[in-house]
C-alpha cells in the first residue's frame, strides 16, 4: 500500500517566522492524526535548524504509529559510531518505527557544512556508504570494521536493534553511479526528480540491477490552492525565502507543485512506481503551513482513493 508523509520544516526561515519547537512537534502529532503514515525532519548546519535527532525524539514521545524519518541525513556530520548509538537509540525508543533516509550533501552548497566538523569533501560518496554500512555492522554486533574511507580495529557492543539489521536506510540521490550503488546497498530510494519520465527511468535501472528490496519514495514540495496566480506567488515566494533562487531555477531541479487538490493529486499520480511521498508544504509563514496541513491530507484522501 502506497504511504503518505509529511515533512515538519525545522529550518531557521520557519524558526524565524515565529514558530516554536514545541509548535513543530505539535505539527507532527496532527500529521497522525489526520492519518498521515509518517513524518520527516531535514539535516543541515547552513542555517541553524533544530537538531533532527532532537526533534524525531519528541516526535517519538507524542506519536505511536507514524513512521519517522530523516530526510535526509548528512550523515558526515557526525561521530559515525555516536550515530550510530543515537540512530539505534531512536528506533527503539520509537518501537522500530525509524526509516533513515541519507545524502552525501550538494556540491556547491553543502561544501562549509563539511568544513564546519572538519570532514574531508572529497570521497564523499565512497565514506556516506562507509557509514552506513558501519551503523549495519555495529547494529549487527560486529567487533570492528574496515571499509574504504572508515576503519575501526574496535566497535563498542550496542543493544540489539528493535528488528533485525537496525532501521532501513534509503539513499537520496538520482546520479548514475547512485542508482547502481542503491540496489546493492540501500533499502530505499529517495529522490525528487521534476519529470516524472525521469523518475521511472531510474527506477528501472534501479531495480535492473538490484540485489536487494528497494522502497522507492518521491520527496515533493507541495502548495494547495486553487486561485493558480496566488499559488504561484506563494511557490515563489517559498523559493527565494529557502533558496535565494527564482521558483524557475528550483522547478528545473526538484519536484514541486501547486495546483488545487486534485491538480496535486493528479501530478503525483505521474511517478509511477513511488510507494512512499515525502511531502513538503511550500511555505515559512506558520499561518499557512498551518491552513495547507488539513489541505494536504484533502490530496492523500484523493490519492488513496483513486491511486
Amino acid at each position: 500500500m502506497t504511504k503518505y508523509g509529511l515533512v515538519v520544516p525545522t529550518y531557521q526561515p520557519i524558526l524565524d517566522a515565529g514558530r516554536t519547537a514545541s509548535e513543530l512537534v505539535e505539527a507532527a502529532v496532527s500529521a497522525e492524526e489526520l492519518g498521515l503514515d509518517s513524518v520527516w525532519v531535514g539535516d543541515t548546519l547552513a542555517r541553524a535548524p533544530l537538531d533532527a535527532f532532537t526533534m524525531l525524539g519528541a516526535f517519538a514521545a507524542r506519536t505511536s504509529r507514524v513512521t519517522l524519518g530523516t530526510s535526509a541525513l548528512l550523515p558526515a556530520l557526525r561521530d559515525p559510531v555516536l550515530s550510530a548509538n543515537q540512530l539505534l537509540s531512536l528506533d527503539l525508543l520509537s518501537g522500530g518505527r525509524l526509516t533513515v533516509a541519507v545524502g552525501a550533501g550538494f556540491a556547491g552548497r553543502s561544501e562549509p557544512e563539511f568544513a564546519f566538523v572538519g570532514v574531508p569533501w572529497e570521497r564523499r560518496r565512497a565514506r556516506l556508504d562507509d557509514i552506513v554500512a558501519l551503523w549495519r555492522a555495529a547494529w549487527s554486533g560486529a567487533s570492528s570494521f574496515h571499509g574504504s574511507v572508515l576503519h575501526y580495529d574496535s566497535l563498542p557492543a550496542f543493544p540489539a536493534p528493535a528488528r533485525p539489521g537496525g532501521p532501513p536506510v534509503w539513499l537520496a540521490a538520482y546520479t548514475p553511479g547512485a542508482l547502481k550503488r542503491i540496489g546493492r546497498s540501500y533499502d530505499g530510494w529517495l529522490p525528487y526528480p521534476p519529470n516524472p519520465a525521469d523518475y521511472v527511468s531510474g527506477l528501472s535501472r534501479i531495480r535492473a540491477t538490484a540485489s536487494r528490496p528497494v522502497t522507492p519514495a518521491l520527496f515533493a514540495t507541495v502548495l494547495v490552492e486553487d486561485d493558480a496566480d496566488r499559488g504561484r506567488a506563494l511557490l515563489e515566494e517559498y523559493c527565494q525565502r529557502n533558496y535565494g533562487r527564482p521558483a524557475d531555477f528550483v522547478q528545473g531541479i526538484q519536484m514541486q507543485v501547486t495546483g488545487s487538490a486534485a491538480e496535486v493529486a493528479a501530478r503525483l499520480r505521474e511517478y509511477e512506481g513511488a510507494e512512499h511521498f515525502l511531502l513538503r508544504i511550500a511555505s515559512t509563514e506558520p499561518k499557512v503551513f498551518d491552513e495547507q496541513l488539513p489541505r494536504l491530507a484533502e490530496v492523500v484522501k484523493l490519492l488513496r482513493d483513486r491511486p
